[in-house]
């Protein structure tokens, strides 16, 4: 398939894009086959690892707490140590780089969120142990009904969690009794059903294809592999990237006007379940500002041994690598095909486990204890997430987004129309669609599609191992309400921000005494009213609904 425009743009009077800019607007140019889409979900990756995609994102954070702002103490550290991510960095120039992203504060709820178009509430994925059920309708079916073929190579982590630490427990039950990528409407799988590898360099593959059915999968010992400029090994991020190639290679030389999709869910940066929980990446794959930072601690490269360098210098050299190989899979899809949509997106925020080996935030965020990954703070939903393509003008969209909205999105780009209701998890009743497409804004013709006071996106779960602690966050696009609750309380404990004023969430707002007297009506400057319009949300359609005294 070959093309200069995303075709499905040039052809307006096409789906939404016709209601938004009117029958009037319209052209009479025949849409043709929609393009091929590249999907790339970076593992543990929050904002602050990648501000490089945001160009003067940190220079407006230090003015916004220096002396002449907000004066906080210690706003210097703002400017810390973000990875070394050229690739994203040009890919963010050639793209519409969305600055207010979310997505769940775990990997599971944010990929079954992807997946399915709902919140974790509704689809029973609330923590990194959830897994969707086979009843949940899969963004695949509704893009293999478009003629889409598909393909996931990398993580799953939505059929279920197996504990693979060397002294765990024998598993009991079905292996992984969730949804299969296969039974999601995948053709082909080539990755791990589960949370994590055991090592980055020693791992099997589990393999579903035109031999295996829905259900089944098999297990096969990992061959090397190379890419451009890098040598044949089994290092987890080269091999997932050739496999992507290899698989949009053979679906360009067998039928060049059949559209693809190909999911790429990198493994890496998330943290191993051995020690050391890090690695140092293969020399190969990092650039010459990544590999003097380790050669300046210490690091051996392509191993275990760490040196003296530090958790973020680690997740920073991780990072780079994961950056390198996109960066092949990139020039690979430019040469095969240009009509080609890439979107890039964090599945949560940076890991930040309260052990100073795998405390990786340094940088955007003042407040790291209590908060990164697994948090409802921006540092655990706040992600990157950038699209790319024929016909998306390239720049920065402030729009409140979500990791749910691309069920919506890639659905439309397929050319399909997302369905205003899914089954449920149990498969007996139907649920309205939380997910929103994005497809306006990247066309251009609005700049957000939630209503700035009463829209909001959620993010949500429950922690296992802090006590299976629940927490929820709501924004629109002004305000945000995070609440938690353990589950020995009755009540939840809530903090409330302006994040306009304040983004990096250090002076909460004083909650109203009561909601009895706040009108109906959104005012858009009265606090009292987001408050409570963002609580009355909190307590109906989120983790914190159940159990209520």
């Amino acid at each position: 398939m070959s093309g200069n425009g995303w075709r499905r743009f040039s052809s307006v009077c096409a789906g939404a894009l016709a209601l938004l800019v009117g029958a009037s607007a319209c052209t009479q140019e025949t849409a043709e086959a929609p393009p091929n889409i590249l999907f790339v979900v970076l593992d543990d990756v929050g904002t602050d690892m990648t501000t490089g995609v945001l160009p003067g994102e940190i220079d407006r954070m230090l003015a916004q707490y220096g002396p002449d702002g907000l004066n906080h103490p210690n706003f210097a550290n703002i400017d810390g140590g973000p990875a070394s991510t050229p690739v994203l960095d040009s890919l963010a120039m050639q793209s519409l780089v969305f600055a207010n992203a979310w997505a769940e504060p775990f990997c599971s709820p944010t990929r079954a969120a992807m997946l399915t178009g709902l919140y974790p509430q509704r689809t029973d994925v609330l923590d990194y142990t959830g897994w969707l059920s086979q009843n949940h309708l899969s963004l695949v079916t509704l893009l293999s009904e478009q003629d889409y073929t598909s393909a996931i190579f990398g993580k799953w982590h939505v059929a279920g969690l197996n504990d693979i630490r060397p002294d765990a427990p024998p598993q009991e039950g079905p292996l992984y009794p969730g949804m299969k990528p296969k039974e999601a409407g995948f053709d082909l799988f080539l990755g791990d059903m589960n949370g994590a590898l055991p090592d980055y360099w020693d791992y099997e593959v589990s393999i579903q294809d035109a031999d295996t059915a829905p259900a089944e999968w098999r297990v096969e010992t990992q061959t090397a592999r190379s890419l451009d400029g890098i040598e044949s090994t089994t290092f987890a991020p080269v091999v997932k990237v050739a496999d992507t190639i290899d698989w949009i290679t053979q679906q360009e030389s067998a039928d060049p006007d059949k559209p693809w999709f190909a999911w790429l869910a990198f493994n890496m940066v998330h943290i191993l379940p051995a020690q050391p929980p890090v690695i140092v990446p293969n020399r190969d794959t990092l650039n010459a500002e990544a590999a003097a930072e380790i050669e300046a601690c210490g690091g051996e490269f392509g191993s275990h041994n760490l040196g003296s360098c530090s958790a973020p210098a680690l997740n920073r050299a991780m990072m780079n690598a994961t950056d390198t190989v996109l960066g092949r899979l990139l020039a690979a899809v430019d040469e095969l095909d240009p009509n080609t949509i890439v979107i890039v997106i964090g599945d949560n925020g940076t890991g930040q486990y309260g052990r100073p080996q795998v405390n990786f935030l340094d940088n955007l965020y003042l407040t790291y204890e209590g908060r990164g990954k697994g948090t409802g703070y921006e540092s655990g939903v706040r992600v990157p997430l950038m699209v790319r393509g024929p016909g998306i003008e390239a720049g920065r969209s402030d729009a409140i987004v979500h990791a749910v909205d691309m069920f919506s999105t890639i659905a439309e780009v397929a050319g399909a129309t997302p369905p205003m209701s899914v089954p449920n998890r149990a498969g007996d009743a139907m649920l309205p669609l939380d997910s929103m497409s994005l497809v306006p804004i990247l066309s251009g013709n609005v700049q957000d599609v939630r209503d700035p006071d009463t829209g909001y996106v959620i993010a949500q779960g429950r922690t296992p191992l802090a006590g299976n602690r629940a927490q929820a966050a709501i924004r629109n696009a002004t305000y945000k309400l995070l609440c938690t609750r353990s589950d020995n309380d009755s009540k939840e404990s809530c903090q409330f921000y302006n994040l306009v004023v304040d983004p990096l969430e250090e002076f909460p707002l004083p909650a109203p005494a009561s909601c009895e007297a706040v009108a109906d009506v959104p005012p858009s400057a009265d606090e009292a009213w987001h408050y409570c319009h963002l609580m009355n949300v909190m307590l109906t359609e989120t983790v914190l609904a159940e159990n209520q005294s």
